[in-house]
C-alpha cells in the first residue's frame, strides 16, 4: 500500500501518459486521499469528477 505522497507521484506519471480529456480511475483506500487528492488537481489543472472514496475519477488536463 502506498502512502499518499508516493500515490500521488504514481498518479502524476499515469496521468502524464494518457491523452488530454482522458479519464482516470483511481482507487486509493489511504485516509489522506480524499483530502489530499482535490488540492492536488487544483493545483495542476486536472478535473476531479467523482469523489466516493475509494475510488475517485480524474480528468487529465488539457493544454
Amino acid at each position: 500500500m502506498m502512502g499518499c505522497g508516493e500515490l500521488i507521484l504514481e498518479l502524476r506519471m499515469r496521468l502524464n501518459r494518457l491523452p488530454p480529456g482522458a479519464t482516470f480511475k483511481l482507487i486509493a483506500r489511504d485516509p489522506g486521499v480524499a483530502e489530499d487528492l482535490p488540492a492536488w488537481c487544483r493545483m495542476t489543472g486536472h478535473r476531479l469528477q467523482v469523489v466516493a472514496p475509494p475510488e475517485f475519477l480524474i480528468e487529465r488536463r488539457t493544454p
